[in-house]
């Protein structure tokens, strides 16, 4: 029978189980945290809990890109500066902090909410193509609208760009991808600011 460790108290099993839960964090992490929390000052805790209520209780996704936001519309939308007729695709929020990181790219986003993954069960259905459409069909110059596809190179995000691409072609738009400064299969999360500025800046014409 496989060892399984134990602890003192229930109240402590329970905070490991649930830290335990986090991606990434194994058992033995989990309880170095669950003790370090139990070593700060009460308001402390607090704080840090609250936040987490506050993450998953309160944020909003903005109607109009699906980034996380405070408000019906993020920061990047009600930023009027922003170039709208420029819009970048990516799969996830993640996408867009190392997209804005890099400050090469000034104008608006869609989050599609992961990739088409016929191995994980994730279908056109399951992300914001539609949406995308949609903001396609209320623009009031369709033909002046660019669409850069920012998805990853691998087998499925290239999937996912031609998909897309099918669907908005009708549309007239302009649209392109990253310049490959990016190996093939590399996701934006990890690609190192210059690299991915120099991808958008040099983004050339999608061909499918």
């Amino acid at each position: 029978m496989p060892y399984k460790e134990t602890y003192p108290s229930a109240l402590l099993t329970d905070a490991v189980e649930a830290i335990s839960s986090l991606p990434g964090v194994g058992r033995r992490s989990a309880l170095r945290l669950a003790l370090h929390l139990l070593r700060q000052p009460a308001e402390n805790v607090h704080h840090f809990t609250s936040a987490i209520d506050n993450l998953r209780d309160h944020v909003r996704y903005c109607k109009r890109c699906r980034m996380i936001s405070d408000d019906e519309l993020c920061s990047i939308c009600s930023d009027h500066t922003r170039d709208r007729n420029l819009i970048c695709v990516v799969a996830s929020v993640k996408d867009v902090m190392s997209i804005e990181a890099t400050g090469q790219y000034h104008g608006v986003y869609h989050v599609l909410g992961g990739i088409i993954s016929p191995i994980a069960g994730v279908g056109p259905s399951d992300l914001t193509i539609r949406e995308l459409t949609e903001r396609l069909q209320a623009a009031e110059n369709p033909s002046g609208v660019e669409i850069l596809l920012a998805l990853s190179g691998d087998v499925e995000g290239e999937t996912t760009a031609f998909y897309i691409y099918r669907q908005i072609e009708s549309y007239g738009v302009k649209v392109t991808s990253l310049a490959r400064g990016l190996g093939f299969g590399d996701d934006l999360e990890y690609a190192d600011s210059l690299t991915l500025g120099r991808s958008i800046t040099n983004r050339q014409i999608f061909k499918p």
